[in-house]
């Protein structure tokens, strides 16, 4: 398989991952990211989740709401600014449905010698580098059902 196709196959494996974990835990793949986000700063208000996320607040609530009825994530007031509220991830949020992954990928590092997979490791890095910026640009641009007639 060649690089390019190898990366399509690894993107449509992804995408398919993250729709079965959302179905395993009731989310959807954008409720996935934010949580991702608020694990990754520990904790986050509506207001900076919305912005990180480049949702609006009221769509932000939506899925806060999805979290907690998962019983991903928690809302509380924050201690510094108790008319704030801030979101956190519960801890192990997504232990169970990704435990298998982990192991499965423990062991398919486990083939390659730690050149490889420094190597690797770049690669990945240098992808998600690429798919970021990649989707920054697309997000900038206006989807011709969108414009005014």
């Amino acid at each position: 398989m060649e690089g390019r196709d190898a990366g399509r196959e690894l993107s449509t494996a992804v995408v398919a991952f993250h729709e079965a974990v959302g179905e395993n835990l009731g989310v959807t793949a954008v409720d996935q990211r934010a949580l991702a986000l608020i694990a990754g700063a520990g904790s986050l208000s509506a207001g900076e989740l919305a912005q990180e996320i480049g949702l609006t607040p009221g769509a932000v609530t939506g899925v806060v709401d999805r979290l907690e009825r998962a019983g991903l994530a928690r809302r509380a007031p924050d201690p510094a600014d108790r008319r704030r509220l801030v979101i956190t991830a519960v801890p192990g949020a997504f232990g169970k449905v990704f435990a298998g992954l982990d192991a499965a990928m423990a062991k398919l590092m486990g083939r390659y010698s730690p050149a490889e997979q420094a190597v690797i490791a770049d690669w990945v890095t240098n992808t998600v580098d690429v798919l970021r910026e990649q989707t920054r640009l697309l997000a900038k641009r206006e989807h011709p059902s969108r414009r005014a007639p």
